[in-house]
């Protein structure tokens, strides 16, 4: 079982795991590291810094309330936390999670969510900036300008060409709308709606999440919020990449029958395209199954993974595009045969990628890596670790640096501990 010799303390000295804990063929060399965060440490996120850094970003205990903490790690060792925001009233979530990502001049800019009324799924997201790697940071702003007591979450946040910072939601202000008996209310002045979900969108419905827009400029103001698609899943994972056209978007669809499969929308010359379905699924499922997909891109080259359970056959699945999401290939199976989902995924410099998913195992849920080719050829899967199939092991992610790749995950045992490992990619 890999990482049985992680020590309950949150910092201890890297050591090399076992050499029958892992394959060798997807990754190699894979060592833990000492972890920055504290007992009860949830929902990692990884993303890439300037000059080979990664930055982890994460939440815990903080008193009375919750902290969203960050480290930087340059070498082989996290730097001391620093906190981005504490709270309590913040939204902890094994599912919708903060994110922090560096900008192209180096600043930061963090996400995190915070209770906005009594009911329980009624909360907003807010954004912070850094302007001295994490140091101190600005005042939060809201990018959702509705106002509304509903759902705001599930958010990708990703630069855009001219320096602002994009951030991309589910959004539920439909709902209160519907409460209200406006349902087929029109869009608030100002609002593009830059494509709807599919024709008789103009005909009564009932309320629905909604995939949503905007950008906040270095002044710290919200333009350009746009409605992307008025029917979606309700709380799967958004994921955005950026490729040589522009941004994409991927997550979980949902048609007027229930169909709930993946698509995308696209950033083309300024405006977004309408949302395509990825790939034909077919899952019929009448409720949100908390299993979004995960993209990752270079140039015109991109890879998406994501989890389908369409005709009670759990997969895991990868398609690879050669033209910046215009077209993707065949679908992939890349799981053992019993994934709970819970994806990511790094596409490699040799166009293959490294998905991330965790798959059931009889000592609960192993963190499976397995890296997969356009034309299908793949490794054997590499155990990470051993967590456990709930909710609160949450989600794996990773992120790619140089020739290694950085994992994080959510260890379940005692108190529950935030572990994180990094491993060398093939050289092939």
């Amino acid at each position: 079982m890999a990482f049985l010799a992680c020590a309950p303390e949150s910092r201890r000295d890297s050591e090399p795991l076992a050499e029958t804990d892992y394959l060798g063929s997807a990754l190699s060399d894979l060592r833990q590291l000492p972890s920055p965060a504290v007992a009860g440490g949830v929902t990692p996120y990884l993303s890439a810094g300037g000059d080979g850094t990664v930055l982890l970003s994460w939440q815990e205990p903080d008193g009375s309330g919750d902290a969203v903490r960050l480290a930087r790690l340059d070498g082989s060792a996290w730097s001391e936390p620093r906190t981005i925001a504490t709270g309590d009233d913040f939204f902890v979530n094994w599912a919708d999670f903060p994110s922090v990502i560096e900008m192209p001049d180096g600043s930061l800019a963090a996400h995190w969510l915070q209770r906005e009324g009594p009911d329980t799924y009624a909360y907003g997201v807010r954004i912070s900036r850094s302007s001295d790697g994490g140091e101190s940071w600005s005042s939060p702003l809201t990018p959702h300008l509705d106002g509304t007591l509903t759902e705001h979450g599930f958010v990708s946040l990703f630069p855009t060409p001219d320096g602002s910072l994009a951030a991309v939601w589910l959004d539920g202000r439909d709902f209160a709308r519907a409460a209200a008996g406006e349902a087929n209310a029109a869009e608030a002045p100002g609002v593009e709606d830059a494509a709807t979900h599919g024709e008789g969108e103009s005909e009564p419905h009932d309320a629905n999440m909604s995939l949503r827009y905007a950008e906040i400029d270095e002044a710290g103001e919200v333009r350009a919020e746009a409605l992307l698609d008025a029917r979606t899943c309700d709380c799967c994972q958004t994921s955005a990449a950026l490729t040589s056209a522009g941004p994409i978007i991927v997550y979980r669809d949902r048609s007027e029958a229930e169909i709930r499969d993946i698509s995308v929308v696209r950033r083309l010359d300024g405006r977004w395209s309408a949302p395509a379905v990825l790939h034909a699924d077919g899952w019929h499922i009448p409720a949100c199954p908390v299993n979004g997909p995960a993209v990752s891109a270079g140039g015109d080259r991109l890879a998406v993974a994501w989890y389908t359970a369409a005709g009670d056959e759990p997969k895991v699945l990868v398609a690879f595009s050669e033209d910046a999401g215009a077209s993707f290939g065949e679908a992939l199976r890349v799981d053992d045969g019993e994934p709970l989902g819970r994806v990511d995924i790094a596409l490699l410099p040799d166009g293959s990628a490294l998905v991330l998913w965790l798959e059931t195992a009889e000592e609960g849920a192993r963190v499976t890596a397995r890296r997969i080719r356009a034309d299908g050829a793949k490794s054997p899967a590499e155990t990470v670790a051993i967590t456990d199939v709930s909710r609160s092991s949450g989600f794996p992610r990773m992120v790619l640096r140089g020739a290694e790749v950085v994992l994080a995950w959510t260890d379940t045992a005692g108190e529950g501990a935030l572990r994180t490992a990094i491993a060398t990619l093939p050289t092939e």
